[in-house]
């Protein structure tokens, strides 16, 4: 267990790897697991949110960002009536791992990342 920096904050490799967790979690759902990109980061955020005011904040952000995406996914499937969504479901799915694995390189990075289009749900 090492100490790392993170924004002129110092945390141990412990905490910091909590904080990635955060953001990984999310693909629980690529998984087979209904949901599971919300409740991936919804479970390790409520059990290590009071550990670290890092992690408290990496976990709001995943969460905030799976719950926006599964809005827009849901809307886009609506809108397969339309045809529009054909297009739409893929954008939405790419978008969301594009910026999940930029989530994570950017908090291994020492950064505090926030995704962009997300509504804060939790602030």
């Amino acid at each position: 267990m090492g100490i790392c920096t993170v924004k002129n904050v110092t945390v141990d490799s412990d905490v910091k790897n909590w904080m990635i967790i955060c953001h990984l979690a999310s693909f629980a759902g690529a998984f087979g697991m209904p949901i599971g990109n919300v409740i991936g980061p919804l479970v390790v955020w409520l059990i290590k949110k009071d550990e670290s005011e890092e992690i408290d904040y990496h976990g709001k952000e995943s969460i905030n960002f799976q719950i926006t995406l599964t809005i827009y996914m849901l809307i886009s499937i609506v809108l397969c009536f339309l045809f529009i969504g054909f297009a739409l479901v893929p954008a939405v799915l790419m978008f969301g791992t594009v910026f999940t694995i930029i989530a994570t390189v950017k908090t291994n990075d020492g950064d505090r990342y926030r995704y962009p289009l997300s509504i804060r749900f939790l602030r």
